[in-house]
């Protein structure tokens, strides 16, 4: 399927620091199609020599002009934690394997998972049209829920316009508007507005673009089929079962719970100008599809958690593991809220990317869940998670 990239505005900074809210699968690492069911082949075991490769890929991070790099890799020999650079650029704390940070788009899995959960229970089908749960909201300039499925929504199939990439919501969000409007509070159903004032990317199933509206609308069926806010589901179903006592759902609280460190933007400028202080931010302004707060830790377990078949029933899971193409260089394939990627020495791992202002995230796993890397950057203008997978995965720099 030919692609339509949904993920920038303007130049390659302005571009990335759009996508930080609409941040795309495994960002900045080049994704292949393997079988859903692909071997570890060839890891780098997390309790081997101390995961000089992966260190080495995180200061590069920070050489790269980022303030700091966190990471922490698992698996059945042990775990590691890593960090280069500062915390805080004015005190010059270091990044330390407890800090909590936004985690962006990797809130996708979780939304999935929790429409994977109430498939499994019979109160929906993935192959549901939207209008049956959210009658009349996806309308206008030719979007028509009618024809588009829950499914679609997950796998970025539903050509519904990814509301970041509205220049005047950007302008507000992404650009000069951002001190003034940092603290706003947008309801799901604003967000999605925003989206039915354009005309859809494609026709439904004809198509890949990777739209944050999609989640928006997800969330907005999870609520509509339990009564309950898609936050308190996933709490409910994931968080505390799993005990991620680090993450959360801040809804429109800008602050960010302790302990954790500083987010930086140059709101696409040059990082030599001048630097921002992004830390606090309304988090409404992603919601469904990107208002997490979590760690490296967290993220590790629940990944592991997922893979393993701990958390979906294995008719779900598959159907999670089973990809679309994408047509994008770098992500071919997406599944349901999570993507494969392969390294260079043919470990395939799966998992998701994102971001949100001054903060980039990257988690991933293996198929059987045995070995698990999680990153974060407080920064948003450089780095290369590609190089991290390359390191933690294959030991190579």
């Amino acid at each position: 399927m030919a692609h339509r990239t949904g993920l920038g505005h303007g130049g390659g900074r302005r571009r990335a620091l759009t996508a930080l809210v609409a941040a795309a699968v495994l960002a900045g690492g080049a994704l292949s199609a393997p079988a859903a069911l692909a071997a570890d082949r060839g890891a780098v075991r997390a309790g081997d020599r101390g995961h000089p490769a992966t260190q080495q890929a995180l200061d590069a991070q920070v050489a790269a002009g980022l303030p700091g790099a966190l990471g922490q890799a698992v698996d059945r020999h042990g775990v590691w934690n890593g960090s280069a650079g500062v915390a805080d650029l004015r005190t010059e704390r270091p990044r330390l394997p407890q800090d909590r940070f936004r985690v962006g788009s990797i809130t996708k899995t979780f939304v999935a998972t929790v429409l994977l959960q109430l498939e499994e229970e019979k109160k929906l089908d993935l192959d549901d049209n939207v209008e049956t749960w959210l009658p009349g909201v996806v309308r206008g300039h030719g979007h028509d829920g009618r024809k588009i499925t829950v499914r679609q929504l997950l796998n970025h199939t539903s050509g519904v316009f990814n509301y970041t990439q509205d220049p005047g919501f950007a302008e507000k969000v992404f650009g000069p508007g951002f001190p003034e409007h940092r603290y706003d509070s947008w309801t799901q159903e604003q967000l999605v507005a925003v989206a039915m004032e354009h005309a859809p990317d494609f026709a439904p199933g004809t198509d890949w673009n990777y739209s944050n509206t999609n989640y928006v609308l997800a969330g907005l069926v999870i609520e509509r089929v339990t009564g309950e806010r898609y936050g308190k589901e996933i709490e409910r179903r994931i968080l505390r079962p799993l005990g991620l006592r680090a993450t959360s759902l801040p809804g429109t609280d800008p602050r960010m719970p302790g302990p954790h460190g500083r987010a930086y933007s140059t709101f696409g400028a040059d990082p030599e100008t001048e630097i921002h202080d992004v830390t606090e931010i309304n988090p409404s302004v992603a919601g469904a599809a990107g208002e997490m707060v979590s760690t490296t830790g967290d993220l590790n377990r629940f990944y592991r958690a997922l893979l393993r078949g701990q958390v979906l029933p294995r008719r779900q899971l598959t159907a999670m593991l089973t990809t679309v193409e994408t047509g994008q260089e770098g992500t071919e394939r997406y599944g349901l809220g999570i993507a494969p990627q392969t390294t260079s020495c043919g470990v395939t791992v799966w998992g998701h990317g994102g971001g949100i202002h001054g903060s980039s995230s990257l988690a991933t796993v293996t198929r059987s869940g045995d070995h698990a890397a999680a990153f974060n950057v407080n920064g948003d203008w450089a780095g290369d998670s590609r190089i991290l997978l390359e390191a933690e995965y294959c030991g190579r720099t």
